[in-house]
């Protein structure tokens, strides 16, 4: 970093965007939080309040108007994220925004126009690329540890499904959680999806279904190379929080497992025993929440392009609205379709 701080705005002071906040404010030397917004003015108070000098303001106007401020981070609800990119683009604010941009690839793509128009940086939230094993899986598949990547599997299932007024809203299962999965399939190969055939069903919880929605699905993608991806989620497995990601290749395979709170076993008569993965993805992610807001500021500091674009988040929605029309349609579908 350079000697100058870093000045910072967060919008959205729910569960993430406190999570954004305290670690800009404590994890990442050089960075300062000013303000903190939320049409909830009491959220944005005491996300504030955790963060020395930072003031709480419920107009996110306020943020974007502050000529001292350098930078946004966009935590609020999907449906705000493409216009307040926008609006930040045109104050002249380098931004980061939490997945996905947008519902929809429109104005997914107009607001990645509008930062390149204003020359400002967009970095998306796409944490899971800077997780320590899945980076070292990456990593090793770029420096070819097991030859041409052949077969990509993806375990991704949460602790628990999450509120049905959420789900309602959050664009279903595609959108919301498999996202992430969907730009891991292309970051672990390092290649791009071209076909994408997925199924799905609700089997956790009835009126996920009623509202027209998944709960368990399970996604096949399709590589330019012919190689092959496999995604399966679920929201809800009931030893906690499952996070497995698997490269076979030509020349070997590399995996990741899950993070538990210890690596103790236990080997006695009845066999053996160690720790249920971590709960949930707060604290199976913690560390790569840190380091995706350190590769931001680093890259506003260095002036280099952000280490996830908004072209990585254009790409993963392309993926999950070909995911929901597969779905829909019981067929195979083209990515360039969508």
């Amino acid at each position: 970093m350079s000697s100058r701080t870093l000045s910072v705005g967060v919008i959205g002071a729910g569960r993430i965007g406190r999570l954004h906040a305290e670690n800009l404010a404590f994890q990442l030397p050089g960075v300062s939080v000013a303000a903190v917004a939320d049409v909830r003015l009491a959220a944005a108070e005491e996300a504030a309040s955790a963060c020395p000098g930072a003031r709480a303001v419920a107009d996110p106007r306020a943020v974007l108007d502050d000529p001292r401020i350098d930078a946004v981070v966009i935590s609020s609800s999907t449906d705000t994220h493409a216009a307040l990119i926008e609006q930040a683009a045109a104050a002249g604010k380098h931004i980061f925004c939490e997945k996905p941009i947008d519902l929809d690839a429109g104005r997914v793509r107009g607001a990645i126009a509008a930062c390149e128009r204003a020359g400002v940086k967009l970095q998306v939230g796409f944490n899971r690329r800077f997780d320590p094993s899945f980076k070292r899986v990456a990593d090793g598949v770029r420096r070819g540890e097991v030859g041409a990547p052949q077969l990509v599997r993806i375990t991704s299932r949460d602790a628990q499904p999450p509120p049905l007024d959420y789900v309602k809203i959050s664009g279903g299962l595609f959108l919301d959680m498999a996202i992430h999965d969907f730009d891991m399939a292309r970051y672990l190969a390092q290649e791009e999806v071209v076909e994408v055939f997925a199924t799905g069903s609700a089997l956790i919880d009835p009126d996920i279904g009623a509202a027209g929605d998944v709960d368990t699905a399970v996604t096949l993608l399709r590589y330019r190379s012919g190689a092959i991806a496999t995604i399966d989620n679920s929201r809800q497995a009931v030893y906690g929080y499952d996070q497995r990601v698997e490269v076979f290749g030509s020349r070997g395979c590399l995996t990741a497992g899950n993070s538990t709170p210890t690596q103790v076993s236990l080997w006695n008569e009845s066999g053996q025993q160690h720790d249920r993965p971590l709960f949930f993805f707060l604290e199976r992610y913690r560390d790569s929440y840190v380091a995706e807001l350190r590769a931001f500021a680093q890259c506003i500091v260095d002036d280099t392009p952000p280490p996830v674009t908004g072209r990585d988040g254009l790409l993963a929605v392309n993926l999950a609205l070909a995911a929901k029309r597969s779905l829909t349609q019981r067929r195979p579908i083209a990515v360039e379709d969508v």
